[in-house]
């Protein structure tokens, strides 16, 4: 399989975890958040999930996407993975509640709907 045949596939992980981010936070205060270290790190594990999915999208595409933030979400990644200890929840919170929801918004063109939803 070439790395084009598996985009389909990562972005739509990407989206999966960009809407669970979303669905985490939504309705929640930063304070209930910086509160609650179970939500903390089903929002970071998301996070990682998301910036792992968007390093394996082929270059190919990532050129022909410019308006996804790439860079910014693998290195995301890359510290929630291997530099844990300087989280900062404040942009973590930043991330999850203004970019998540317009990374969404951006990935959702991109796909196709599931097979489940397709109409004929």
């Amino acid at each position: 399989m070439s790395p084009e045949e598996g985009d389909p596939a990562y972005l739509w992980d990407m989206l999966d975890a960009a809407r669970r981010v979303v669905q985490f936070t939504r309705g929640v205060t930063f304070a209930a958040y910086v509160g609650d270290p179970m939500r903390q790190m089903a929002v970071e594990r998301a996070l990682e999930i998301l910036g792992e999915a968007a390093r394996r999208v082929s270059e190919g595409f990532r050129q022909a996407h410019p308006e996804i933030p790439w860079r910014d979400l693998v290195g995301q990644r890359n510290v929630l993975a291997h530099d844990y200890g300087e989280i900062k929840q404040d942009r973590i919170w930043e991330t999850a509640t203004q970019h998540a929801p317009r990374l969404v918004g951006m990935l959702e063109p991109l796909l196709p709907p599931p097979p489940s939803e397709e109409v004929h």
